[in-house]
């Protein structure tokens, strides 16, 4: 999913795998990624958060990073598509979303090779680490929103010297993606979970 290609073994499951914590984050990314709200992920709704991270000061139109961003998020698209779209109508709910949740730990290494690409459109000013400032855009990003960070870097900020590194970054991407543990600081790199 996360690279470009499918990397999910099958979307065909008889039961959905979820744990109730993973659900209620798997919502709020969903609903980070269906810009126009009808419920449904579609093509368009990918080329709209291309255009949202576009926005971000170091993913200028016409720059390398700008490209990468595109390929990145228009690669899960396809790969959503491609594994979640159990009914063949060219779109993605939250049903079939949640069906896919069981391949993620197996993916590991794609997840933390985003991480990199993430990790470069937030670091607005290249000095090799994220600031509270550049993560607070990096949620309101996400979410299409303003969003109340408040305690959240602190709890990010693992070793607490004020900022996040690629290291740092790459080990709360994974935790994001996978955890299914809502003690892990991770879960809430891109905004609080829901209760």
């Amino acid at each position: 999913m996360f690279v470009g290609g499918s990397r999910f073994a099958s979307a065909s499951r008889e039961a959905v795998m979820a744990s109730a914590f993973q659900e209620r984050k798997l919502r709020r990314m969903f609903a980070a990624f269906d810009a126009d709200s009808d419920g449904y992920l579609r093509e368009e709704d990918f080329r709209a958060l291309v255009a949202r991270w576009s926005l971000l000061p170091a993913v200028a139109p016409g720059t390398e990073l700008r490209a990468r961003v595109q390929t990145l998020l228009m690669g899960w698209w396809a790969a959503l598509l491609e594994a979640g779209d159990a009914n063949g109508d060219g779109t993605v709910d939250m049903g079939e979303l949640l069906t896919l949740v069981d391949d993620l730990p197996a993916m590991v290494a794609d997840v933390t090779a985003t991480a990199d690409t993430v990790f470069d459109a937030v670091d607005a000013n290249g000095d090799g680490v994220i600031s509270p400032e550049e993560h607070q855009r990096l949620v309101e990003t996400w979410n299409g929103q303003p969003e109340d960070m408040t305690g959240i870097f602190e709890v990010l900020d693992l070793n607490g010297d004020g900022h996040l590194s690629r290291d740092e970054f790459a080990l709360l991407w994974r935790q994001f993606w996978l955890s299914d543990d809502p003690a892990e600081p991770g879960n809430v790199l891109c905004g609080r979970v829901p209760d």
